[in-house]
């Protein structure tokens, strides 16, 4: 295998044990413990479009049971066949100006120094200010950011999440591959869509629409089916939550249109679902929420992300939940309060990284609705006691605006104004206040 190139050697490697390229990525995020590789990126490092880092190497070296040097020599191989991997950075000014010191000739000098410009413009297309290894750990990042933001405080993550998607801004604006401009393309659009959500658990929903916008224009540049229909999905919950419901139906219904692997159709599905149901169209609520459950079952591959990216089947069950209160009547109440306790129940079941609080909270307050609507005052205090016990910090926009709601259907007047209901009426408002105080604002970066 000495003379042998990374992509060869990893074809060979892997067609010996008889494994798909989806086998080897699975093999390998087993060993490192996260959603790290995709067949895709395996099929990539095969046709050497893209050659794995060091750090890269010392797993895949694991999951054959070859020594990593073996994968280190097919490297040197590759690159030396390639001519070199100069990355050093330069500036394209740089380049304009030798190209201008060519002397004009004639004759053979002129063939000559005509040759000499070919070989300049060939070095200039060498220059470049990322390679694969800034390329990976920047989607290295971005996976980990992805996965920790469902269970982590905003405030923890937002000034990373903006210091890597200012660098992705920054490397695009220089030089690079095609191949490690279209994901970093990905990538900048990934924490667009990260720095949209901050926005819009916070509230600041014209904020979240400009990252989405942004979020868009770098999936269309890199053609990535999945983050454009990703994209759709938040601009319809930033319509949903600005009270456009028809609109986010529609936005949510356009996503589907992408041809997009993993759960992201259950999610546009859910979606569309939740926002019929509040226009009053049963039919269409009910229509959405069985292509959910369709897509589920027919999901394609794994989703290229986890966390934010993702859409467990946890969360799936807590939009049937919102969806079947929002069609209202005691049949599909029950149905929500079932939906809502599995939600729950799911959520409990998973690590730590991938508990989505939000949605946790989410589920509690739907399951106390449900209860309400039933006319169970003990049993949605009892529910709501996990809402009122968790950090105000943790509450997204959302959550809050939930709460005010619940707030003010305990003050109908078929609850007559009990003590039980007036006490519970106030601490959801309590609650609310502190949720909502200018506390949850993101820092300003440092400078």
């Amino acid at each position: 295998m000495s003379d042998t190139g990374i992509g060869a050697l990893l074809v060979r490697l892997r067609t010996a044990r008889g494994w798909t390229q989806q086998r080897v990525a699975d093999e390998y995020n087993a060993l490192e413990g996260r959603a790290a590789k995709t067949g895709k990126e395996i099929g990539r490092y095969e046709r050497e479009a893209r050659v794995p880092v060091p750090y890269t190497r010392k797993y895949l070296a694991r999951v054959f049971g070859v020594d990593v040097a073996v994968l280190d020599r097919a490297v040197a191989v590759s690159k030396s066949l390639r001519g070199g991997e100069d990355s050093a950075p330069e500036r394209s000014q740089e380049w304009s100006v030798r190209r201008s010191a060519v002397p004009v000739c004639s004759g053979v000098g002129a063939v000559s120094a005509d040759a000499a410009a070919s070989a300049d413009f060939a070095r200039f297309i060498a220059q470049r200010n990322a390679d694969e290894f800034v390329v990976e750990q920047l989607e290295a990042d971005v996976a980990r950011l992805a996965r920790v933001y469902v269970s982590h405080p905003l405030l923890e993550l937002y000034v990373e999440i903006k210091r890597l998607r200012d660098g992705a801004f920054e490397l695009l604006r220089g030089r690079q591959r095609p191949r490690q401009t279209a994901d970093l393309y990905v990538a900048g659009s990934r924490l667009c869509g990260l720095s949209a959500h901050v926005c819009l658990d916070l509230g600041d929903y014209d904020s979240a629409a400009t990252h989405a916008r942004t979020a868009r224009a770098c999936a269309e540049a890199a053609g990535h089916e999945g983050m454009l229909a990703w994209v759709r999905s938040v601009e319809s919950l930033i319509a949903y939550w600005t009270g456009r419901y028809e609109q986010a139906a529609q936005l949510a219904r356009a996503g589907r249109h992408h041809r997009a692997g993993g759960s992201i159709g259950a999610r546009l599905a859910s979606l569309e679902a939740r926002a019929l149901a509040v226009v009053g169209d049963r039919a269409g609520a009910a229509a959405a929420l069985t292509d959910a459950g369709r897509s589920r079952e027919a999901m394609s591959g794994h989703d290229e992300m986890p966390g934010i990216f993702a859409f467990p089947t946890a969360k799936q069950f807590a939009y049937a939940g919102t969806t079947q209160l929002a069609v209202g009547g005691r049949e599909h109440v029950q149905r929500a309060i079932t939906s809502a306790g599995t939600a729950i129940r799911l959520y409990r079941s998973v690590e730590d990284d991938d508990r989505s609080i939000g949605d946790l909270l989410a589920a509690h307050v739907d399951l106390a609705r449900g209860h309400l609507l039933l006319g169970d005052l003990d049993g949605t205090e009892a529910v709501l006691g996990f809402v009122l016990a968790s950090p105000p910090e943790r509450m997204s926009a959302s959550i809050v605006r939930r709460l005010t709601a619940l707030g003010r259907d305990l003050g109908g007047p078929q609850y007559g104004g009990a003590a039980q209901t007036v006490h519970l009426r106030e601490r959801l408002q309590h609650t609310a206040v502190l949720a909502a105080s200018p506390a949850a604002c993101p820092p300003e970066p440092p400078t």
